[in-house]
């Protein structure tokens, strides 16, 4: 039987130091935290989004992203701009100074995840580790939709059905 509690605590721990290591690149090099970082990086990206996009984008809160924006655009990182689509909501750039911030980031970013991912397991395995982990994650995001429409929330003893662990054809 699969030892789901270690699988859990392995992946948590991965999270975490995988976190800090790249953010402490960041910060060492570019003085931006990773959460600015992945901001950044989504504007550069997908510009003109809005902080509902953000948040769903990050599964974060509204208020939790309207901070994170409020903190880059003091640091002259971003501007928000009243979008043309929709009166009471803005859309967020970057600004030349942000722009040029995250382009940098970008290489430490990748130079970091090739080392500490790249050189470490085949390409092989990170395309069918990055499956299963979509897989997991897409299983779980439709059990917390199944449970809010039923009106419940998670709880001891409450588990979904297996299900086969390979994506259907």
């Amino acid at each position: 039987m699969a030892d789901l509690k270690q699988l859990y605590r392995e992946l948590v721990s991965l999270e975490i130091e995988l976190w800090n290591g790249i953010e402490g690149r960041l910060r060492a090099e570019y003085d931006l935290p990773l959460t600015w970082f992945e901001v950044l990086h989504l504007l550069l990206r997908r510009p003109g989004r809005r902080i509902q996009d953000i948040a769903e984008e990050f599964s974060i809160t509204v208020g939790g992203t309207s901070k994170v924006v409020d903190r880059l655009e003091s640091a002259g990182l971003c501007e928000r701009r009243a979008n043309p689509n929709d009166r009471r909501s803005s859309v967020v750039e970057l600004t030349s100074e942000g722009r040029k911030r995250v382009d940098g980031a970008l290489k430490a970013f990748e130079d970091e995840l090739e080392l500490r991912i790249g050189s470490v397991i085949p390409e092989k395995s990170v395309r069918e580790v990055t499956a299963v982990l979509s897989t997991l994650r897409a299983a779980g995001r439709a059990l917390d939709a199944e449970r809010k429409a039923a009106g419940q929330t998670p709880g001891p003893g409450m588990r979904a059905p297996k299900q086969s662990g390979r994506p259907a054809s």
